[in-house]
């Protein structure tokens, strides 16, 4: 899989492709159906699957701090998209020189010269240009004109609803661990690099694993019962803390880990954390003991949590089965192609 960040990286090999464009926050199971879309069409024409995203997401540029918290950092959406079909990335940076192309120039620079797109699917709501005139109808004219196909993005439903990046943030944001993870076709996780930090946590008989995360990415705050996939494939049971320590502070957020029963050093090492359950909001207590105090009851009710979960428990990098859901091509609600 090929990583192609920015137009200017775009060589004569990348043109002629079949293309999407959106966000993909998540790449939940209605991105993966279009990940399907794509790979049946390229299949036919004997090209690449591109799929083009944007850093920062657009609502970032333009909301800021008020824009939705991401589901997933950059770097692992591109692995869920090369581990469901992408064959190519193509990461445009939207700034001020992206946001002022018109529709037609973001269609002749991006679509035409750059990928040289021979098939195109997006989503029939599909909105793009300074000028706010690039819709489906437009680019289906510019295919006609140019060459190149344009197909809308089947729906896809499960349960009835659309599935969405914001169905699955509402879940995670209420601790339904269990059916954001339908919606994802995996369990939701958290990875990150152990770093060295304060070490308070051993001074209270609590040692941690703190790995530091993006605010942007931060879909979840509070205090979790968690699963641990160790670097040596092994799973360990713990509980953890996301967010900003207000009890202590901390200048970004982090995702801080402590693990029952394990002795070793993750110094340096990655990560990769199931949220299980929700234990509490984060607090600021009044100074360290009454913090070890409640440490101590998080964890007490984590481990009793954990041992009477039943085998549905989510794990690291068990793959959810695929379940039976509504795809219908000829259905004007699109599979959320913008939204994530």
């Amino acid at each position: 899989m090929q990583v192609i960040r920015g137009l200017h990286n775009l060589r004569d090999e990348h043109r002629g492709c079949v293309a999407t464009i959106g966000n993909f926050d998540g790449v939940h199971r209605g991105h993966q159906a279009i990940l399907d879309q794509l790979r049946e069409r390229a299949r036919a024409l004997g090209l690449p699957v591109t799929v083009v995203v944007f850093e920062p997401q657009p609502r970032e540029f333009f909301a800021g701090d008020q824009a939705p918290t991401r589901l997933t950092r950059l770097r692992d959406k591109v692995e869920l998209l090369a581990e469901h079909g992408a064959d190519r990335v193509l990461c445009l940076p939207f700034n001020d020189t992206l946001r002022s192309l018109t529709a037609r120039a973001f269609i002749e620079r991006v679509l035409v010269e750059g990928l040289g797109v021979r098939h195109l699917v997006v989503g029939d709501d599909f909105r793009f240009g300074c000028d706010r005139l690039g819709d489906f109808a437009l680019l289906e004219a510019a295919g006609a004109e140019r060459g190149f196909g344009v197909e809308h993005t089947r729906s896809f439903l499960l349960d009835g609803e659309r599935v969405s990046s914001t169905r699955v943030r509402t879940l995670l944001a209420c601790g339904n661990f269990a059916q954001a993870a339908r919606l994802l076709g995996r369990p939701y996780r958290l990875a990150g690099r152990v770093v060295r930090d304060r070490q308070l946590g051993r001074t209270i008989g609590v040692p941690t694993a703190n790995l530091p995360q993006s605010a942007r990415a931060l879909a979840l705050q509070g205090v979790y019962a968690v699963v641990a996939e160790l670097p040596d494939g092994r799973r360990a049971e713990g509980v953890a803390n996301v967010g900003w320590r207000p009890t202590v502070g901390s200048q970004r957020p982090v995702l801080e880990v402590h693990l029952f029963d394990f002795d070793g050093d993750l110094y340096d090492q990655t990560l990769s954390v199931v949220p299980c359950a929700k234990l509490r909001g984060e607090v600021k207590f009044d100074g360290l003991d009454a913090l070890k105090t409640q440490i101590g009851l998080d964890q007490a009710r984590a481990r009793r949590f954990f041992a009477t979960a039943d085998d549905s428990l989510p794990l690291a990098s068990a793959p959810l089965a695929r379940e039976a859901v509504t795809s219908d091509s000829s259905a004007g609600q699109p599979a959320d192609h913008d939204d994530g």
